[in-house]
């Protein structure tokens, strides 16, 4: 079976969530006798290389409006790489990739995961319904990462008798084991107790809250990550006086599997419905360490259960989320219950291997009608 994927960014040029799902479905499905290939946008395009096992193929980006990457060349890339294909899998949102589709004419069996809705660009949200919901309708199946999205999702209550759920999951093979004089130069560095955020320092992470959640207190904090908000935060914690926050900048994922192995709890405070999931909670979940997120009607919640494999607060409340801190930090029991809880939900509901089951099957059953 010959699966097609669409993105707009993929490895090596961007490592996001979206990205590593894809990378995921790619690398596990071919144990299901499916060969993957991507078709992502590129500045510096490559019309063939590997990655992990599969092939990516680059078209060039040829402008980018609100995040939303176009390219001239992608059309002719698409209809060749659909035809040699048995099913296209769409990532969802992006909606240059919604006018190839329709431009192309390629009737091949298509599916989308839904992974976010569109929250910020609000104004070109409303220009871009009309295709949004016409693309959406034209797909065989819409998959949503969680329950949760699927019930709190507009648009996708709209299209419900399309929807099926297929949680994330990750293959914790892929992920890289720390060696002993790592692990202690890290602990040397950070100390033998801190709290730890992993993710781009963007708008609707909500790190703005957490940190003044840990005003007054001696809690260590590791910021490991960039993006547009770094200074400010920075600037914030001057403001605030926090003596233990550390930001780490962008790290290489052996250093972050050294920080989910040493940190005593994951902090995850978005507050915004632009997170869908949370990979980086799902992580935290993978390496046995309890959870601290908002509610906010996505993934997170799904991930993490409020007072068992965690604590949940209200999106923004920067009073429930130090309250929440002070729980995990303080309660030694509560912290190794909920720890223990994160790792047995991921291993019954996150693993990859139960992801691409789903979909394989999910493919073979649009294939065949």
């Amino acid at each position: 079976m010959r699966v097609l994927h669409f993105f707009k960014t993929y490895y090596p040029d961007s490592f996001g969530g979206i990205e590593q799902v894809i990378y995921q479905l790619a690398e596990t499905s071919r144990h299901y006798g499916v060969s993957a290939k991507v078709l992502t946008l590129s500045s510096a395009p490559v019309r063939e290389r590997v990655v992990g096992s599969h092939s990516v193929r680059s078209s060039r980006q040829t402008f980018n409006i609100a995040s939303t990457g176009f390219s001239l060349s992608a059309f002719a890339d698409f209809r060749e790489l659909a035809n040699k294909a048995d099913i296209i899998h769409y990532h969802f949102p992006w909606p240059f990739m919604d006018m190839v589709h329709f431009a192309s004419q390629v009737k091949k069996p298509s599916i989308v995961s839904y992974h976010s809705d569109i929250v910020r660009q609000k104004l070109l949200l409303k220009l871009y319904t009309p295709l949004m919901h016409k693309f959406l309708s034209s797909m065989d199946c819409i998959v949503a990462s969680s329950p949760n999205y699927a019930r709190s999702s507009e648009v996708l209550v709209r299209h419900s008798d399309k929807v099926s759920v297929i949680p994330y999951g990750l293959d914790e093979s892929t992920y890289p084991d720390p060696s002993e004089e790592s692990l202690r130069a890290w602990r040397s560095r950070l100390g033998p107790k801190f709290l730890l955020f992993v993710g781009m320092l963007r708008y609707y992470k909500g790190l703005n809250h957490l940190l003044d959640a840990l005003a007054g207190l001696n809690f260590p904090l590791v910021v490991a990550g960039s993006g547009p908000l770094e200074m400010e935060l920075k600037a914030q914690a001057s403001r605030l006086k926090l003596q233990n926050v550390q930001f780490l900048g962008a790290i290489s994922d052996y250093d972050k599997a050294a920080l989910l192995k040493l940190c005593h709890a994951f902090v995850f405070p978005s507050h915004l419905r632009s997170e869908a999931f949370g990979i980086s909670l799902l992580e935290a979940a993978m390496y046995g360490k309890p959870l601290i997120s908002c509610e906010i009607g996505t993934g997170t919640s799904f991930i993490n259960l409020d007072g068992i494999t965690g604590l949940t607060v209200p999106a923004g409340d920067s009073q429930k989320l130090r309250s929440a801190i002070q729980k995990v930090w303080l309660d030694d029991d509560f912290h190794e219950r909920c720890g223990n809880a994160a790792r047995r939900r991921f291993e019954t509901t996150f693993s990859a291997s139960t992801m691409t089951e789903s979909y394989v099957e999910l493919y073979r059953s649009i294939i065949n009608g």
